[in-house]
């Protein structure tokens, strides 16, 4: 069976890894496997929403080592730059929204492949831990690009340098996710936000996300600049006409994402 799943719902790309076994621990065959589904996402008409999820118990414990040791053991700098930062780079990239749904312990690269989606969620049980310091690492996956963004410099810092699992109720006072749901209930209600966005006008969700990259290192001119010009590309969308006349008429507005 791959080790990434794609189920196709409503409009959602349902991308679950898929190493229960290994805590969905990453190897080069599920890193490569995560690209070839997000890219399929990214230009399916049929796509409108991205859900990524683990089976099992956990989200993804990160890198699986096994494949960091031995005669044939891939080095960091080709699991960085063929495994983790296109994954990063793609999911920040598709002009979709992107939703993590965080069923159990994300861990290293895990963790930080969910703080870069656009909305994160997670079950009661799950944890977040920056395990690169336990053995002589530094964050990667972007996780020193996003985490101090999300929760400051202080949090960062010490959540990074002493590696210490934080639970969801604790991320998600820190901001650094956005909703947290009884494990009963996780997957039906955090599917709900997906089917939400799905059901919005997805092209103004892709062009806001742009905006939110572009703002990590505009100037306040350089943003509204931005912001008008992407605004620009909003208006000639068939969802903001239908937004607009659905406003006016007081009727509920059928978007298709076009």
């Amino acid at each position: 069976m791959s080790s990434v799943l794609l189920q196709i719902e409503k409009g959602i790309g349902v991308i679950t890894l898929n190493r229960p076994e290994k805590l969905n621990a990453f190897n080069r065959e599920m890193a490569l496997d995560l690209q070839s589904k997000l890219d399929e996402c990214a230009s399916s008409p049929e796509v409108r929403c991205l859900y990524i999820t683990g089976e099992g118990k956990g989200f993804s414990a990160g890198q699986d080592l096994t494949e960091v040791t031995g005669p044939e053991a891939l080095g960091m700098e080709q699991i960085l730059s063929e495994h983790y930062n296109p994954i990063v780079t793609s999911i920040r990239n598709i002009p979709k929204p992107v939703v993590a749904a965080v069923n159990g312990v994300a861990a290293g690269a895990g963790a930080n492949i969910a703080l870069c989606c656009d909305i994160v969620l997670a079950s009661q049980s799950a944890s977040f831990i920056q395990a690169f310091s336990k053995i002589g690492l530094i964050p990667d996956s972007g996780g020193t690009y996003f985490l101090p963004r999300l929760v400051g410099w202080q949090r960062a810092s010490a959540l990074m340098m002493l590696g210490e699992k934080l639970g969801a109720p604790e991320a998600l006072t820190m901001g650094m996710i956005y909703k947290v749901f009884p494990d009963t209930e996780f997957k039906s209600e955090s599917f709900k936000i997906a089917l939400q966005l799905a059901a919005m006008p997805t092209k103004a969700l892709g062009l806001t996300k742009h905006a939110l990259n572009y703002s990590f290192s505009n100037s306040l001119e350089g943003q509204l600049l931005t912001e008008n010009e992407l605004q620009q590309k909003a208006v000639q969308t068939d969802d903001y006409r239908e937004g607009v006349d659905a406003f006016l008429k007081k009727r509920e507005p059928k978007f298709k994402g076009q």
